[in-house]
């Protein structure tokens, strides 16, 4: 991809495609635009994704993305702990709370079962979930899976 582009105009390129549908054009149109027209917010993503890659963790409890050891579902008391919604991303959750139709807690899978690509039951978490119906008074779960062929098999 060298077109004649320096080696560290390059790499900003090259990094921006980690990104899940950016190719290298619109990497090429990213980087430009931040370095052409907003050096500022150029600034901004650089400190907020440092930042972030540095503080935020997943919940002890749900595997959400948070800054604290809770995440701030988990922490609050006021929703209801006998539901349990079941989602594979943390995005899920939060397209799930805009709704705001669903007040129970959540569990992310971080993913899907799928073992050509190593992703089995450990990778998904799925001895947390089942300490979670062990040790909470759980009376409904949502399953808010893909809709795609992948079953989720509990033993």
């Amino acid at each position: 991809m060298s077109q004649g582009y320096s080696p560290l105009l390059q790499q900003l390129i090259q990094a921006l495609q980690c990104l899940p549908g950016v190719g290298v054009k619109s990497a090429q149109r990213m980087v430009f635009h931040l370095l052409d027209k907003d050096r500022e917010g150029a600034k901004r993503l650089s400190r907020a994704l440092e930042e972030g890659s540095r503080l935020i963790q997943h919940c002890e409890v749900c595997r959400m993305l948070t800054e604290d050891s809770q995440c701030a579902i988990c922490a609050s008391e006021r929703r209801d702990a006998s539901q349990l919604c079941v989602v594979e991303m943390p995005a899920d959750v939060i397209a799930i709370e805009q709704s705001a139709a669903y007040q129970g807690r959540y569990f992310v899978l971080m993913g899907h079962l799928s073992p050509i690509d190593g992703i089995g039951p450990k990778e998904l978490g799925l001895e947390l979930l089942e300490r979670r119906f062990r040790d909470e008074n759980i009376a409904e779960v949502v399953l808010a899976t893909g809709a795609q062929e992948r079953p989720l098999v509990f033993d």
